[in-house]
């Protein structure tokens, strides 16, 4: 990781805890998706669901199985039990001195987030049409 973000530009999707302090010290901006709860909620469990109907491979032919959605580790409950406390956390991290250089964009709903990706595609001269595909202009 970071011989990847030793790089002039670079993007980083994710909050992988081990790495998180070494990418936002690098980080110039931060985009926040902080959805509520039924956001989170209906997202993951329609993935889960639409996976385990398809039998879609998850990696190395893993596949998701019905008996394993109640177990405490699968991402339905992980879900579930940690959206407070990550948001919660994420919050406090943000107020701490060593990420005071970070533009913070903390988008709460998609509509947000499609709003905001297309003032940032227009500025880039991109036009991102209703079924989201992106063309210059």
């Amino acid at each position: 990781m970071a011989e990847a973000i030793a790089a002039e530009a670079w993007v980083v999707d994710g909050n992988y805890g081990p790495v998180r302090d070494l990418v936002w010290q690098r980080a110039t901006h931060l985009v926040w998706l902080d959805y509520e709860r039924p956001v989170i909620m209906a997202r993951v469990i329609s993935r889960t669901f639409l996976r385990a109907v398809l039998r879609t491979e998850l990696w190395a032919g893993n596949r998701e199985q019905w008996r394993h959605l109640l177990r405490p580790s699968h991402p339905i409950r992980w879900a579930w039990n940690t959206w407070d406390r990550r948001r919660r956390e994420t919050a406090e991290r943000l107020t701490q001195r060593e990420y005071a250089h970070l533009v913070v964009l903390r988008l709460r709903r998609p509509t947000e987030v499609r709003r905001a990706f297309g003032l940032l595609a227009g500025a880039a001269g991109v036009h991102i049409s209703h079924d989201g595909a992106a063309r210059r202009d």
